[in-house]
């Protein structure tokens, strides 16, 4: 019988799991851009838990391990900036990124504060992200030249509107 996936807030002792899945899910980033010095591949376990108490985490958990993350927070202009989703390559392509973006777009949405939109940004050869994000309905917004071998894509989705109430 197999296990389901279950998205959830990260707590702070998921840490070091969602720091190894984040160091093995952008190797392939790095090895695409020929660039190791990535920061999702630099960051320290202090830097990351200081934005665990600082941001929005979600994790996908199989059983006791972390398969999938992603984090965010609402900047004071409504913008919610998402960053980081990373899902374990084996299981990549079941739907897993989709869901936990969009479950994390739910959770700033209900955090108490109004947002306008989702923001979010990958490289110009990230492929299978571009077209990921172009499913949940981001739209490129501008490309920022990083390097001779980064080029960022950044993409936006307005937040749904909340229903009127009715009388």
């Amino acid at each position: 019988m197999g296990m389901s996936v279950i998205i959830s807030a990260a707590a702070a002792e998921d840490a070091e799991q969602i720091l190894k899945l984040q160091y093995l899910g952008y190797q392939g980033e790095a090895e695409l851009y020929g660039d190791w010095t990535l920061d999702p591949l630099t960051q320290t376990l202090e830097s990351l838990r200081a934005e665990l108490a600082d941001q929005q985490f979600l994790v996908a958990r199989l059983g006791d391990e972390v398969v999938g993350t992603v984090r965010g927070r609402i900047g004071a202009d409504g913008v919610a900036r998402i960053g980081r989703l990373v899902v374990h390559p084996r299981m990549q392509r079941h739907g897993l990124g989709g869901r936990l973006l969009e479950a994390l777009e739910r959770r700033l949405a209900e955090d108490g504060r109004p947002v306008t939109a989702f923001h979010l940004f990958t490289g110009h050869r990230s492929l299978g992200n571009l077209r990921l994000y172009a499913r949940q309905g981001y739209r490129q917004t501008t490309v920022e030249q990083i390097s001779g071998r980064l080029t960022l894509v950044h993409l936006e989705k307005p937040a749904a509107a909340p229903l009127a109430a009715t009388a």
